[in-house]
């Protein structure tokens, strides 16, 4: 990755005929060449005007907009807008071109050859996981709205740009088919790796998309811009701590896996152990659950000292708790605690690839987590101040 930004607002301002307040006031920010970035904040704060300035359909009142160290308010605006791709809440695919037509738009207007924009087409189609014999021939009115939607995403790849602008691209979809096109467009990103400029208003929608995310106040004005997971640990003011709102905390539990974490032995027996054993690796550890493991180290049940009273060797079925699901060291901590509230025991355990007992998450474990992460981000935050 270049050291240049990919994109850089250079004191960017918008003012509107017949107003005295900016909608934009001399924004500056810099967009990585591969990242997704999310711009956020309340209605009317300049978002979506922030998004038309990079691509000009609207015009700076002033500053510079730079694309790859080039200062394209200098530009031909439409053979800038040939080099973005741009995605809608509207979608805005056209009603009387096929789908195929649709997201050959660009192509088009480059003057590609038929056959090469044909392979584009059917390849993208394939891509956004629309099948091009069923889809190439249809027309928008013939899609759902999740379909329409992965055709807007695939018109905007159609000439393959480095740069992609998406306003409020899953807005208008009902939330299962939002979250499925959410997580289908991660995957597409992971193998594309353009550069993107992401809006919308809900602060779930930005964690979850952003490489990092820039909290906008008035004017866009920008109030805090990180990583997700550092704003979630460290908000650096009040209108940022509202505007993520109440569960900031358990949200940047997303952000650490169960491998970052530092796990203890906990008291466990064989199914084959006497019962006398784990009563005594219970009073030992001063624990009020244990865990049953059955020939081949795998965990199948939580006990008690009254479970292992009266029980023999090879006898534990109908005793104790049922285990629940397990966790792997690639899970999340908010999968961990997850599992945990639905635990009998108030935790879960964690194995390898073969199912093997590798040890128990429990709260306390969460709760080093977290403070460890409120810590690194304020020193993060301090070191800023200091430099």
């Amino acid at each position: 990755m270049s050291s240049q930004p990919k994109i850089h607002l250079d004191r960017v301002a918008k003012t509107y005929p017949g107003s005295r307040i900016p909608a934009v006031d001399e924004l500056t920010l810099d967009v990585q060449e591969g990242e997704i970035l999310v711009l956020v904040g309340p209605s009317g704060c300049g978002k979506s005007t922030t998004l038309r300035l990079i691509n000009r359909m609207i015009e700076p009142s002033s500053g510079r907009i730079m694309l790859d160290g080039e200062d394209v308010t200098k530009a031909n605006p439409d053979k800038l807008r040939r080099r973005i791709g741009y995605v809608i809440q509207q979608i805005g695919l056209f009603p009387h071109q096929t789908i195929s037509q649709n997201i050959a738009t660009v192509p088009k207007m480059l003057g590609w050859e038929k056959d090469r924009i044909h392979e584009r087409t059917e390849q993208l189609l394939t891509t956004v996981g629309l099948d091009p014999e069923q889809y190439r021939d249809r027309y928008p009115k013939e899609l759902s709205g999740g379909q329409a939607q992965r055709v807007g995403v695939a018109r905007a790849l159609g000439a393959d740009p480095d740069i992609m602008l998406m306003d409020e691209p899953f807005g208008a979809i009902d939330p299962i088919t939002r979250e499925r096109l959410q997580n289908e467009f991660l995957r597409l990103q992971e193998e594309l790796r353009k550069t993107i400029v992401f809006v919308t208003h809900d602060i779930d929608e930005a964690i979850k998309m952003g490489d990092r995310i820039a909290i906008l106040g008035e004017r866009s004005t920008i109030r805090q811009i990180d990583t997700p997971e550092r704003i979630l640990a460290y908000p650096v003011d009040d209108f940022v701590d509202d505007f993520i709102g109440t569960g900031s905390t358990i949200k940047g539990l997303n952000f650490q896996q169960v491998s970052g974490l530092k796990i203890p032995d906990y008291p466990a027996i064989s199914v084959s152990d006497d019962p006398q054993k784990g009563i005594a690796a219970l009073q030992e550890a001063g624990r009020e659950w244990l865990v049953l493991l059955d020939d081949q180290g795998r965990p199948v049940r939580w006990l008690r000292e009254d479970d292992l009273r009266g029980a023999a060797p090879g006898q534990y079925d109908g005793r104790g708790e049922e285990l629940g699901d397990h966790l792997s060291p690639d899970d999340t901590l908010f999968h961990a605690l997850e599992l945990m509230v639905q635990s009998a025991a108030g935790k879960t355990c964690v194995v390898d690839e073969a199912g093997r007992f590798q040890g128990v998450v429990e709260m306390a474990h969460l709760n080093k987590a977290i403070r460890r992460a409120q810590y690194e981000a304020r020193a993060h935050y301090e070191e800023l101040e200091r430099a």
